[in-house]
């Protein structure tokens, strides 16, 4: 092998202020033997530095031209709207990395979730919109406190998921319009003012890097905003419209597309448009479903465009697919152009090199191919292979500059494992995340260990997985690997056969039931796709508790028990564990009154979006605020009130994180969920990285449950300790079983230590004699 000494480093870096090449102190690399593991599962590399700022404050609009009229026809207008692109800063971007030995230093084909665990294994997810800021402070500037990252460190967080802050939403003209779906319809690479500034998420990569930590970012593969980019296309302007799903119809065929209502610069199509255009030749038209759907406001996956006067002079009308909101026009994955690629791969690399981010979450990737199907079939959209060879390129990139990325995919086990082969390094458990909240609604497990074995059976590993509790999204009950692929399929549930798709329907059903309705009235069903929910307030709805405004210390006592219980689960178990500011606050949500105005299209998650103090910045300011977000009531209290009290929800947390990290659970191997004696009960069984066996075993009723636990991978005779206290529990007996009773929502992490060799053992095979 050739001496990794002689191997060429970069000895030249760019000034961050000047953009100038300068002289750095060369890499020595000692050379070393490459061992199979480290082939295959190399260990990951360190992060490349911020590299130089692509624009000067992080401005796209200083100083530019802005007269005359916002049409095709204005060259101002035009040259604006290119210099404000994506697009056109994704050519610049790439610009800086193109030709350097940096970009080879990294492995990049294989997806590593071990080595994405080690460096982030605990994470908080953020929302900006209901993060209470530091006084004086913007979002990322209070996020880089470091006085939050001293009390993330006490809890065992190490890594912070920012949520979306680039530029979204669209524009009109001039001037920008907000964004449809909480920053998620991605119009910019700068900064969105609201937040802060590039030089606040430098400064917060930098705190967060001194406290072990890793910042993650997002991008969007699968849509933008109608910002810039979405503008130049509906002009017919050069590669633009290649990053869209949009066709262009032609005069003749206007009359096939809807009017468009004043004020308005779009109309979805309807069933029959949509299917007249397809036959036309034009779309591909019906999907697999309509995520989002609403009847009159989303019938389809198209919209089409009002008239637009391009730079040549030429009227046009588009029609373009949104596979989630009208605001949110798809990313052409497979145009000749490949500006589509361009513009996402630019992104990425902005965040990864130019802000300093670690790794960075790609949402709505599992919507990036699309083919029509067969006459009076819908079209193939999900599962597609574009979809996965999107993600390769994606992933390999991120990985080839060091860092790792985390797919949000809502669809089949069977797709999930298609994707992480060579996609993603982590993937969102979407498989049991509805299912650990059905357990506790109903305080039984079966359905639960129904998607836990299934993921092993499919070889989605918990280890590839980010377990969650409350994000910025519903509780999602789509449960698609059930009501799609395997409709059909027969599944063994309470003593009888059932198809998939009708234990989809029976697994909503009772979420709905008992987590909405009179019973649960502070939730909310949000469309078709879940309940809008916090944590806490599920818990309350699955202890019967219906009205969250008498709630008795003894109610909340309960509800951080049962709380604590569902972190145990996420946490006690391989893959990365996540939760947000709303479960370390025990978030309740907001009330309808006074939020009307948000809940008027229907979107029901912003009841579970209330926004809160994590760090008591403005405990002296109740009426507080951030972007007009109404603050939500909190049980717990913030974190330093938490962590100052031992019985406090934060300090559970901290009991069941230190074990986990202590423990190399979060890199463990999972061996078994076995069958229970306890419909309540739920077992893991999972093998340490030092061999031993662990057990994670879980109550999952409001009622205290004996019962024994079996598994094939424990050895008679062998000592079983709860790994808290050290406390013995039990013994393994000849049936591989021993014996427990659990408090209610109560749970134990406990290590099989196998029996002791007989002390004569080494004599009986002693040959000496």
């Amino acid at each position: 092998m050739e001496d990794a000494t002689n191997a060429p480093s970069d000895a030249v870096d760019q000034d961050q202020e000047t953009g100038e090449l300068v002289e750095t102190e060369p890499v020595e690399h000692e050379p070393s033997e490459i061992t199979y593991s480290e082939q295959f599962f190399p260990a990951r590399p360190r992060a490349l530095r911020p590299r130089a700022r692509l624009r000067p404050q992080g401005s796209p609009m200083l100083g530019e031209d802005r007269t005359g009229e916002p049409v095709g026809t204005n060259p101002a207008y035009v040259m604006w709207l290119e210099r404000s692109s994506m697009l056109h800063d994704a050519t610049v971007i790439a610009g800086q990395f193109s030709g350097r030995g940096s970009m080879w230093q990294n492995p990049y084909a294989q997806p590593d979730p071990q080595a994405a665990i080690e460096t982030a294994s605990v994470w908080f997810t953020a929302y900006p919109l209901s993060f209470l800021t530091k006084p004086g402070e913007t979002f990322l500037g209070t996020l880089g406190d470091p006085a939050l990252w001293e009390a993330f460190e006490q809890i065992g967080i190490n890594a912070v998921h920012t949520g979306p802050v680039k530029r979204a939403g669209g524009l009109d003209g001039w001037q920008p319009t907000p964004s449809v779906d909480g920053h998620f319809d991605r119009v910019s690479t700068e900064i969105d003012v609201a937040f802060g500034n590039e030089d606040d998420f430098r400064a917060m990569c930098e705190v967060a890097g001194e406290h072990g930590g890793t910042i993650i970012d997002d991008i969007v593969p699968g849509h933008t905003g109608k910002g810039a980019d979405f503008r130049l296309a509906e002009m017919g302007y050069r590669d633009y419209p290649g990053v869209y799903h949009m066709v262009e119809i032609e005069p003749d065929d206007w009359h096939l597309l809807p009017d468009i209502r004043p004020g308005r610069d779009s109309a979805n199509l309807n069933f029959e448009q949509e299917d007249r255009l397809a036959k036309a030749g034009y779309i591909v038209g019906e999907l697999q479903r309509v995520i989002f759907h609403d009847p009159g406001i989303k019938d389809t996956n198209w919209s089409a465009t009002a008239p637009v006067v391009g730079p040549d002079g030429q009227t046009r009308r588009w029609v373009y697919l949104h596979y989630f909101k009208e605001g949110q026009p798809s990313i052409n994955w497979l145009d000749p152009t490949f500006a589509g690629m361009r513009l996402v791969i630019g992104d990425a690399l902005h965040s990864l090199g130019d802000l300093g981010t670690g790794a960075l979450r790609l949402d709505a990737n599992g919507f990036l191919g699309v083919e029509k199907s067969a006459e009076g079939s819908p079209a193939w959209s999900e599962g597609h292979p574009l979809s996965e060879a999107a993600n390769h390129l994606i992933a390999s990139m991120v990985r080839k500059v060091g860092g790792f990325t985390f797919q949000e995919l809502n669809l089949t086990i069977d797709d999930i494992r298609q994707t992480s082969r060579a996609g993603a390094d982590l993937s969102y458990d979407f498989i049991n995340r509805p299912a650990y909240q059905h357990a506790l609604a109903v305080g039984d497990t079966e359905f639960l260990r129904l998607t836990l074995n299934a993921s092993l059976d499919f070889e989605v590993a918990p280890r590839s997985l980010v377990h969650a509790l409350q994000n910025h999204d519903e509780l999602t009950y789509e449960l698609v690997h059930f009501a799609t692929l395997h409709k059909d399929d027969e599944f063994t549930f309470r003593g009888e056969t059932i198809h998939g798709g009708d234990l989809a329907v029976l697994i909503r059903a009772e979420l709905i039931d008992r987590l909405t309705g009179p019973h649960a009235p502070y939730n909310a069903i949000f469309t078709t796709n879940g309940i809008a929910s916090t944590t806490a307030s599920v818990i309350a709805g699955a202890l019967g508790l219906e009205s969250l405004d008498s709630l008795t210390d003894d109610d909340i006592e309960q509800i951080k028990r049962a709380h604590l219980l569902l972190s145990m689960f996420n946490a006690w178990q391989p893959g990365v564990f996540a939760l947000s500011g709303w479960d370390l606050c025990g978030m309740l949500p907001l009330p309808r009154e006074g939020i009307e105005h948000l809940l008027a299209t229907g979107d029901t998650r912003w009841l579970h979006r209330g926004a809160y103090d994590l760090m008591g910045y403005r405990s002296n300011d109740p009426g507080a605020s951030f972007t007009g977000m109404p603050r939500g009531r909190s049980l717990y209290g913030d974190l330093p009130t938490q962590l100052a009290d031992d019985d406090s929800f934060v300090s559970g947390l901290r009991t069941i994180l230190k074990l986990r990290r202590e423990s190399g659970l979060d890199v463990a191997t999972q061996l078994e969920v076995p069958a229970v004696s306890n419909r309540s009960m739920l077992v893991m069984v999972h093998e340490l990285p030092d061999g031993r066996t662990q057990a994670t075993v879980l109550n999952f009723s409001a009622e205290e449950i004996s019962g024994t636990v079996n598994s094939s991978h424990f050895e008679p005779g062998s000592t079983v300790r709860d790994m808290v206290d050290g406390v013995e529990v039990g013994e393994i007996d000849e049936l591989n079983n021993f014996s427990i009773t659990l408090a209610p929502h109560a749970g134990h992490s406990l290590v099989v230590e196998a029996p002791a060799p007989p002390e004569d053992a080494e004599d009986e095979f002693d040959v000496t004699d």
